[in-house]
């Protein structure tokens, strides 16, 4: 195939891919050459003759698999994005290739012998950094073991692989299939007028013209469990939600589970948790759950005092669909906040334009130019170029915001080309978000989840722009699990900073401000409800604990979780855990097994960091500067916890967050 897009460098600018030309045939002879071509050239700095220097090992293996690089950045981001039975199915077969190919570079024994005898003396900090990390990685990846443990690592590995595939396609398929279609629209009431015609929209775009559908998002609770006045209705929308995944994942599940504890075993750790661990943040496992435990009493005690004011509003006793609505109840009696009300103040072009890219300019310098010329994956991927404040470029960032069939739950941020002077590369970075897309010229009206997710990713999305590493290894988000949602968790303070609020919440017909007391109501009803936002997600994470932590194995998916979740201390029926084993896509199909603390770990950071920014002044340049230059710009090219005492000048407090939490 001589006309492969993938075979040559892009011409496109910052090497976007040709999306335009790129069709599924095209994948597998990518994914094959790459691998052959990776292969020869490790082969080649594994035989070298000369002595091994950084430059002729470490360096080499930089710059090797340019090609595979390329296929596989923009296959699995299609695979997330838009996938389809055909992406699928190539997918099942090149994912243990790939885990093949892997095993094949990191269990070279003359390639590792290489590495261990690259001289460190004269290497700049990046460089004797990158050597140490190479060196670990391929520890980490079986290097010292004997042959025959090699082999069964091997054999595992591929396993797991297959597995995390198949898990991550039945989740899809069933999220599809458990959508909830409602035959009369008198059964919607309580939904606002613009949700009301976007499930009329994707009922339509299933081929049920008349009827309404109501998808399924990646997390438990469902947002039309807050407005629908239908308790049946709810009931089903909520079955649905937990039931995903139930009949085709469960064996999944154990099997991954046992294969990760043997696999942390082969490797000299007590368990999957101890091994990823080992390579994070956190100083060991005790520490992770000794800090789980000491916010998880509190968080119950918050939950059960929810419950009974719920209870109160409700006048009967509560089901796990019932919370979401007599909470907002509540919110709405104590504090006078109705989130159908603020919806039309947030339309997406405006909260992206003015809101997120706002607040990047008066923070970083930043603007930004839609390139209306340059093509997306898909017709809904908008394509921006974005300019450093004297007017150089930095980078593309493209906006996928709308849910649909052939793209998986949740929000993520991918990168599709990384920076580095070595390659010369400028980054081009994605955000993904799952918003259900409105009938054509209808508004885009967001809930306030969905405004502080967009600038969440975009905070992962500026950790990719403001890489500026000498390395691809180190390049933007390239951090350890435990800290990579760190910025973006920052970044989630500029959506209620009062100047950027001011900016974007508009009404999307009239222009007008959202009222003052609106806004003031609105920001203090935001400690409201937090009980049950900390339980739920520690529930999740205190199960994906237990999943990689376990004794004794586990022989049914669905009684080890209600023991792990009974023995956590967090067993509450109205707070179901944010996932469920079979639908817990974060830690079986992608990178947060034994890590999916991580987002309370780096929110102790977050919390600190903010306190920060309102002690020296908020949004201004200086501070900016300051947050770009000792952490957003250097991706892994330093140890993430000096990095952060270069930035706050001391080791991190938990007090912002137990606050924040109501957990003091």
């Amino acid at each position: 195939m001589t006309e492969n897009p993938f075979f040559v460098q892009s011409a496109l600018p910052y090497r976007l891919p040709p999306f335009a030309e790129i069709r599924e045939e095209h994948y597998a002879p990518a994914f094959e050459r790459g691998m052959a071509e990776q292969l020869a050239e490790v082969e080649a700095i594994a035989d070298g003759a000369d002595a091994p220097t950084f430059e002729n090992t470490v360096e080499a293996l930089e710059r090797s698999g340019r090609l595979l690089s390329r296929v596989t950045t923009v296959f699995f981001n299609q695979a997330s994005s838009d996938t389809t039975p055909g992406i699928q199915a190539i997918q099942k077969e090149i994912t243990p290739k790939l885990t093949q190919h892997s095993d094949a570079i990191h269990l070279n024994t003359r390639l590792f012998a290489r590495l261990k005898a690259v001289p460190a003396e004269g290497l700049d900090a990046e460089r004797a950094w990158l050597l140490e990390r190479y060196v670990t990685d391929f520890v980490r990846a079986g290097a010292e073991l004997g042959p025959e443990d090699q082999q069964r690592l091997r054999s595992l590995n591929e396993e797991l692989s297959t597995l995390s595939t198949t898990f991550e396609q039945n989740l899809l398929a069933d999220t599809n299939a458990s959508a909830v279609v409602v035959d009369d629209a008198a059964r919607l009431d309580g939904l606002s007028e613009d949700a009301i015609k976007a499930a009329a929209e994707t009922a339509r775009s299933r081929g049920l013209d008349g009827k309404y559908v109501i998808t399924l998002g990646l997390p438990t609770a469902q947002p039309p469990l807050t407005e629908l006045t239908d308790r049946e209705l709810r009931e089903r929308i909520h079955r649905a939600s937990v039931e995903r995944g139930v009949r085709d994942n469960p064996d999944l599940v154990i099997r991954m589970a046992r294969l990760r504890a043997e696999r942390a075993r082969l490797l000299g750790y007590g368990n999957h948790a101890e091994y990823v661990v080992a390579d994070q943040t956190a100083p060991s496992t005790r520490a992770v759950t000794e800090t789980l435990a000491k916010m998880t009493p509190a968080a119950v005690a918050n939950a059960h005092r929810e419950a009974e004011q719920l209870r109160e509003e409700a006048g009967f006793d509560l089901e796990p669909w019932d919370w979401s609505f007599y909470a907002e109840k509540v919110r709405e009696a104590r504090y006078a906040v109705d989130s159908r009300a603020m919806r039309p103040y947030f339309e997406l072009d405006r909260v992206l334009r003015d809101g997120v890219f706002h607040a990047a300019h008066k923070l970083y310098g930043l603007d930004f130019t839609e390139r209306t010329d340059l093509v997306g994956y898909h017709p809904d991927v908008r394509v921006f170029e974005v300019f450093d404040e004297d007017g150089s470029p930095l980078g593309l960032f493209l906006g996928d915001f709308y849910a649909r069939a052939s793209k998986r739950g949740g929000a993520w941020m991918n990168s599709l080309v990384k920076q580095s002077a070595l390659e010369g590369t400028r980054p081009v970075v994605v955000n993904n978000l799952n918003i259900t897309k409105p009938p054509a010229g209808e508004p885009t009206l967001m809930t306030w989840d969905q405004v502080n997710t967009m600038f969440h990713e975009f905070g992962h999305a500026l950790h990719g722009l403001f890489s500026d590493v000498g390395f691809p290894y180190f390049s933007g988000t390239a951090v350890p699990r435990d800290f990579v949602e760190y910025p973006s968790q920052v970044n989630e303070m500029w959506a209620v900073w009062p100047e950027v609020l001011a900016n974007y919440a508009r009404h999307h017909e009239t222009g007008e401000p959202m009222p003052q007391d609106l806004v003031d109501r609105m920001l203090e009803a935001q400690k409201f409800n937090q009980g049950y936002a900390t339980v739920e997600y520690l529930a999740a994470t205190l199960l994906d604990w237990a999943w990689h932590t376990f004794e004794e194995e586990p022989a049914d998916t669905l009684e080890f979780e209600r023991q792990a979740l009974r023995n956590a201390g967090v067993d509450l029926p109205l707070v179901p855990p944010r996932y469920r084993s079979t639908y817990f896509a974060h830690i079986w199909a992608g990178g947060y097994s034994a890590g999916y603390y991580s987002y309370i770990w780096s929110e102790v950071l977050d919390a600190d960091t903010v306190e920060w920014f309102k002690e020296n002044g908020g949004l201004t340049r200086e501070n900016g500067d300051t947050f770009r230059r000792e952490l957003l710009s250097r991706g892994g090219s330093v140890d993430p916890m000096t990095g952060f005492r270069a930035f706050r000048g001391r080791d991190p407090r938990i007090e912002p967050l137990l606050e924040r939490r109501g957990l003091l």
